[in-house]
């Protein structure tokens, strides 16, 4: 009775010995990575956080929202020209700068006419994308905002530029300056009295009047 009580014992120890063997052994075991193929939106998202976290990323590298803005010597800047602080501040920074083609163009119109715009600004070296948005409306997307007010001068002294918008503010092109000088000469010529003729007197009947004369002292 005693021994096989002892037995007994001794197979529950062994079982408790196997099942504590086997728990720390399923605790060391590493889980099983995920195939990379079976990934979905967040598990890039995770890796791509601990990734950034991780590693050290250069600045020029973040994405433009994560920059820091550029920093600015307001000791060069002149108060009486705020283009130089806007300048200064879109330094780097992608920008937009809007134009209208005139004479009520055709989008292919519109495509060609801006297309040589663009082709000039690209040879005097300006990183710049263009995309037309309408029938007579271009928009140029440049990498560096800084040179936005260079490339606004370009384009609104093009003949057929009606106007430029940089960041909101409305520059008139040479094509509705010409329009303004045309209307302005009209206006100059239609307002202009035409000089009245001068009446010619009549010149006074010296030979009448002689002959007058003698009648009246016969």
């Amino acid at each position: 009775m005693a021994s096989d009580f002892r037995w007994r014992c001794g197979v529950l120890l062994l079982c408790t010995y196997l099942l504590s063997v086997s728990a720390t052994g399923s605790k060391e075991k590493p889980q099983k990575k995920k195939d990379i193929r079976d990934y979905n939106d967040a598990d890039m998202a995770r890796l791509l956080e601990q990734w950034e976290e991780d590693d050290d990323i250069e600045e020029g590298d973040l994405p433009e929202h994560k920059r820091s803005p550029p920093p600015i010597d307001f000791s060069k800047v002149d108060p009486s020209k705020p283009e130089e602080l806007l300048k200064m501040s879109k330094k780097g920074r992608t920008l937009m700068v809007f134009a209208t083609v005139s004479e009520d163009p055709t989008e292919k119109e519109t495509e060609e006419i801006t297309g040589l715009w663009q082709g000039s600004l690209f040879n005097a070296n300006f990183d710049i994308q263009r995309f037309v948005v309408g029938s007579n409306r271009v928009i140029f997307m440049l990498r560096d905002g800084s040179m936005a007010w260079e490339v606004k001068d370009f384009l609104t002294a093009q003949e057929r530029c009606q106007d430029v918008t940089v960041e909101g503010q409305v520059f008139p092109g040479k094509a509705t300056k010409n329009n303004n000088d045309t209307t302005k000469t009209q206006n100059e010529v239609n307002g202009k009295k035409k000089p009245k003729k001068k009446s010619e007197g009549k010149k006074p009947d010296v030979e009448g009047n002689r002959a007058s004369h003698l009648k009246q002292e016969l």
